[in-house]
């Protein structure tokens, strides 16, 4: 197994990484079916933090981050996609979106947020009061795009057996607990809904990019290349500096910079090379309860508005974002969607 690995240490870290999704995702699922809530809640909890892990195992897999060979990546990617519920498109469709968010510098897309809200009135509303009782309304559109991927995307049409073969498998699997154990199905959405805040939480301050339509259509990109104005404009949010292990229950994602910085550099070792690069400075990071506080603040103006406009300065925003007055961030921008 170590020579198939891209380092020896990933034995250790991926593999603990791998088992605790699966088994965790595992031992949820069971304990969603027990009488007992004492059991049911937790077990809740310990799904979403399955999926949430197993998410972010898509992401080092993405970036070839845990075999040596490309082909090793994108089965491990597929399988865990099984497990974060975006098996409906493609690995590799997931992995070229990403991979242009890094190469080209850019938040690259293919549906344009802001003109479908302005085109669906009645629909934003509706998504805004959901969002105003922490229900991630915003990202189950993005996720309803995501199972009807070849139906919705007309450059995905070929994809069509595949993507109806994971719906009624998927589907049929739901539809069969909700119907025999809806309690079961409930729980599962609750923890489904868990990964998708925790996620985009993450996600949302991250960079300052606009987003840009051309993922099928390519225009070449303003700052592709621009190593400086990448650091600039990319922000670290890890979820403590003091106990560094509890980046863990993210896979190291909020040591962002470090992680732009070197894309192909394993979870585990972002840690070291943030202190290279900051030197271990509070001042280069966003504190958790800033995040926290314009998580909570913005949670309803961020459905339309994928960023601000008021920091000209990459400064600015990450002087405003560490003292918890803006910016709003972004929403749904998501490393599991492809479009």
């Amino acid at each position: 197994m170590t020579a198939l690995l891209k380092e020896k240490e990933g034995l250790r870290y991926h593999g603990a990484a791998l088992l605790y999704a699966v088994s965790a995702c595992a031992a949820g699922i069971v304990g969603l079916f027990q009488a007992s809530w004492a059991i049911r809640l937790p077990a809740t909890l310990l799904l979403a933090h399955g999926m949430i892990i197993a998410a972010y195992l898509v992401h080092e897999c993405g970036h070839n981050n845990i075999f040596r060979r490309n082909r090793h990546n994108m089965i491990l990617g597929r399988i865990m996609t099984w497990f974060c519920g975006a098996a409906y498109g493609t690995f590799e469709d997931i992995r070229y979106k990403h991979f242009r968010h890094h190469v080209d510098n850019d938040d690259v897309v293919w549906f344009e947020y802001d003109r479908f809200f302005d085109r669906h009135k009645w629909l934003t509303k509706a998504i805004r009061m959901l969002e105003y009782v922490y229900i991630p309304a915003q990202d189950l559109v993005m996720h309803f795009i995501m199972v009807f991927t070849s139906f919705i995307i007309p450059q995905r049409r070929n994809q069509r057996g595949r993507n109806v073969a994971v719906i009624l498998i998927r589907g049929g699997v739901f539809a069969a607990v909700a119907i025999v154990f809806p309690r079961v199905a409930l729980l599962y959405v609750l923890a489904y809904l868990l990964m998708m805040q925790v996620l985009r939480f993450m996600d949302m301050l991250q960079h300052d990019y606009p987003y840009n339509p051309t993922l099928f259509e390519y225009v070449d990109p303003p700052h592709r290349g621009d190593d400086e104005w990448e650091q600039a404009h990319t922000f670290s949010n890890p979820l403590s500096l003091r106990f560094e292990k509890l980046n863990w229950l993210t896979l190291n994602f909020g040591y962002h910079n470090a992680h732009h910085s070197n894309m192909h550099l394993p979870w585990y070792r972002l840690p070291a090379l943030h202190r290279e690069l900051t030197g271990d400075d509070p001042a280069r990071v966003i504190p958790l309860a800033s995040q926290l506080k314009l998580f909570h603040r913005n949670r309803v103006v961020r459905v339309y508005s994928a960023q601000q406009v008021d920091y000209p300065q990459a400064a600015d925003y990450l002087r405003a974002a560490r003292a918890g007055t803006g910016p709003i961030g972004g929403n749904a921008a998501s490393f599991i969607t492809s479009f």
